[in-house]
């Protein structure tokens, strides 16, 4: 089992910029962000490996970046430029190749 704990959401204006943390409770190879906004289902944001092999959606490409420090197994989420379209709950997940656990979600919501 892994548990992970998200921080960092809020409310931001378009244009503003905010970080989103997910600590884990231990080490694990794959670890992302996923997004869902009400009556839709949840996408892929972006994922990173151990490795530091990344994965980004399209639609944030440019305007954000995953990071992770693997000492602390915490994963990071910077997120710039952000639009009104981006609010959404942002769920941290984490597995070995597919992801297998999830976070309790953070909401994040972009004021126009």
């Amino acid at each position: 089992q892994v548990q992970l704990v998200e921080s960092g959401g809020g409310l931001v204006q378009a244009g503003g910029s905010l970080r989103l943390s997910c600590a884990a409770s231990r080490s694990i190879r794959t670890m992302g962000w996923y997004r869902q906004a009400p009556g839709k289902q949840r996408d892929l944001v972006a994922t990173i490996t151990n490795s530091g092999s990344t994965n980004y959606a399209d639609s944030i490409k440019g305007r954000f970046t995953i990071s992770r420090d693997n000492a602390k197994n915490t994963v990071y989420l910077q997120m710039n430029s952000l639009k009104p379209e981006d609010s959404a709950v942002y769920y941290c997940g984490a597995g070995q190749f597919a992801i297998n656990y999830w976070g309790q979600g953070t909401q994040v919501t972009v004021s126009s």
